[in-house]
């Protein structure tokens, strides 16, 4: 068995989570298409790196790389990613092309053929086995630790597959933030609908910023135009296990649990003490949050 994990180019800690799930299945040959290869070939148990540094890759648009990874696809088994919007994007187009599955959200490796996933928001997990010659799936960071670093992979240049002209990069409108990454901060403090306003987030982003923690939202409040898309944390946004979750003002709906119950610490915080919410925090205060958190804020 082999596997080709593609790096999540920028994303050195979730491609090291993915590669923890990826090891289990054998050799891993890690494709970087259009990045700096270096930091991937320092981590631990990587067999190869393989470079593909053209112009076509520079962005990551899902018809050259999937074009590029059925290429290198011969004697491979295990076609692997980072639950990630680039890897939903490009492995779809992957398993379309090699006329396979596609297995989403990975949470555990049971053997070469047989794998878990969540369904149901979480509320169930699904043993999946697939009798195709090559398994595309991917991993939810999440649910691994991010392997180690001090490997020195040999770093071998890949042939470009070409580029079809299928689609074109216009431009990138990146957010700038001091703030860690959300899905690989160690604290994440949350706001909900209870949050009232864009303007009223202050208090959860001056939280943030005391802790040196990452902001999210629910899906409520990012509907309501209270906090931006990329903040969104459950079901339809973005899966987080911190060590530490502040959640400020959310009422706890079933698909906002699904991205962030594997969090080591819950604290929440709800005017309202029937809020599902307090049925899987750690930590619960019933206050009002104008209150309790610039008074949190202002002790720490």
């Amino acid at each position: 068995m082999s596997v080709l994990l593609i790096a999540e180019v920028g994303g050195l800690d979730a491609t090291a989570k993915a590669l923890s799930a990826a090891k289990k299945l054998g050799p891993v040959t890690v494709l970087v298409a259009g990045g700096d290869a270096a930091p991937f070939a320092s981590l631990d148990g990587v067999a190869k790196v393989l470079v593909a540094d053209d112009a076509a890759y520079a962005h990551g648009l899902a018809e050259p790389v999937a074009d590029l990874v059925v290429s290198l696809a011969g004697g491979v088994t295990h076609i692997v990613a980072p639950s990630t919007a680039f890897a939903k994007n490009v492995l779809p187009r992957v398993a379309a092309l090699l006329d396979v599955m596609v297995l989403s959200d990975v949470t555990g490796v049971v053997d070469a053929d047989t794998f878990e996933r969540p369904i149901y928001a979480g509320n169930a997990i699904q043993t999946v086995k697939s009798a195709d010659p090559v398994k595309v799936m991917t991993i939810r960071t999440a649910s691994f630790e991010a392997a180690g670093t001090g490997g020195s992979a040999p770093v071998e240049a890949a042939a470009a597959a070409g580029d079809k002209g299928l689609s074109a990069w216009v431009e990138d409108k990146v957010a700038a933030s001091d703030r860690p990454e959300l899905t690989s901060a160690k604290i994440v403090v949350s706001g909900g609908r209870g949050v009232g306003s864009e303007e009223s987030f202050a208090v959860i982003t001056a939280l943030a910023d005391k802790l040196g923690a990452a902001v999210g939202a629910s899906r409520a409040a990012v509907d309501s135009g209270f906090a931006p898309n990329d903040w969104q944390v459950g079901q339809t946004g973005k899966v987080v296990a911190p060590e530490l979750y502040i959640a400020c003002g959310i009422s706890g709906a079933i698909q906002h649990l699904a991205g962030m119950k594997d969090s080591k610490v819950i604290v929440a915080i709800n005017k309202d003490e029937e809020a599902p919410i307090f049925q899987v925090a750690d930590f619960g205060l019933v206050a009002d949050l104008f209150d309790a958190v610039p008074e949190l804020t202002g002790k720490l």
